[in-house]
């Protein structure tokens, strides 16, 4: 870890995928700070990019047709970008783990789930035979699954959407990282179960020290779960701040549309709001601002349609990407 308590930190990263159709820029000048022991969520539509960073910051971006262009990954001040790929493989899954978004694609049917943790525990953690195996069972035992000395005998398909995500979670946890990537941990799950992942997890980076990065585009997750919350827009950070800060006031219009459009307790049956619009084609990516098509105040405005806004500090660590931003905190305040 950093003299300044970071974790990992992400310097100006940029991928690049190139495709037949043209250069898909899916990553653009990302920067952010996950520090020790706490966790940042980063939200925002399918396609803003979210995964594709967490996958570049464990060098798993496809090649071809994809490519880290530019920036720096520190972790704990080494560059992960400038490491060997045998120096990459003792890193996954040991001192980095990730949890991905569907678990029964994510676990292979033909090996028990038990021979899958024991084979990760066999790389990191110089364990063999019985002890690996002991380990194993500990971890589920660790993550809420009933007889897990049983489990461990047991396939994919003979477990429910929830205990699976259990077993990913057990696998991820098992080398005991330092840093858990969680990519919609719970989009797979009814409403209950998702709780109990959410808490398990908050009760393990309690116990342990750990720092979450959280993936997701459900606020409510957000709120209850992150310290900090990075918000990306069409590859970009647009908005960057404390949970607090970013639900009791949001600046950038994209990060105020999403709130918005959260259903209230006690407005009955109205309607929610949407943000009109969809997400643009990263091989099209509008001049100026991404934003301004769906935007409500800059959907006429020349500046925009043709500059770009770059991230700008408005409060003590709150910054946001946005042309508008000083005018509407006026607004909001006259």
């Amino acid at each position: 870890m950093s003299e300044n308590g970071v974790l990992l930190s992400i310097q100006d990263l940029q991928v690049t995928f190139f495709t037949e159709a043209g250069e898909v820029r899916a990553v653009q000048n990302v920067s952010y700070d996950i520090p020790q022991g706490k966790t940042l969520a980063v939200v925002g539509e399918s396609g803003c990019g979210k995964s594709v960073t967490a996958l570049a910051m464990l060098r798993l971006i496809p090649k071809p047709p994809g490519k880290i262009v530019g920036g720096e990954i520190l972790f704990r001040g080494k560059n992960l970008l400038h490491l060997s790929e045998r120096e990459m493989r003792h890193i996954r899954g040991n001192e980095i783990a990730m949890i991905f978004q569907e678990p029964m694609t994510s676990l292979n049917p033909v090996y028990t789930v038990g021979e899958q943790i024991v084979e990760a525990i066999e790389l990191h953690q110089n364990l063999h035979g019985k002890a690996a195996w002991d380990l194993a069972i500990n971890v589920l035992r660790q993550v809420g699954i009933a007889e897990p000395a049983q489990r461990v005998k047991e396939y994919p398909h003979q477990m429910s959407g929830g205990m699976r995500q259990r077993v990913m979670i057990a696998m991820a946890l098992s080398c005991d990282p330092s840093l858990l990537i969680a990519d919609e941990p719970t989009t797979a799950l009814d409403v209950t179960i998702q709780a109990q992942i959410l808490e398990l997890l908050k009760d393990l980076q309690h116990r342990k020290n750990m720092s979450v990065l959280l993936i997701t585009h459900d606020l409510g997750v957000v709120a209850e779960n992150a310290d900090d919350v990075v918000v990306m827009y069409a590859s970009k950070i647009v908005e960057k701040a404390t949970v607090h800060d970013i639900f009791a006031r949001p600046l950038h219009p994209y990060t105020q549309g999403l709130l918005r459009s959260l259903p209230k307790l006690g407005e009955g049956q109205q309607r929610l709001e949407v943000i009109p619009g969809s997400v643009p084609d990263p091989l099209h990516f509008p001049t100026g601002c991404k934003f301004h098509p769906r935007c409500p105040h800059g959907c006429n405005d020349r500046q925009c349609q043709s500059r770009e806004p770059q991230l700008e500090q408005y409060e003590s660590g709150h910054v946001a990407a946005c042309w508008k931003v000083r005018e509407l905190m006026e607004k909001r305040t006259s």
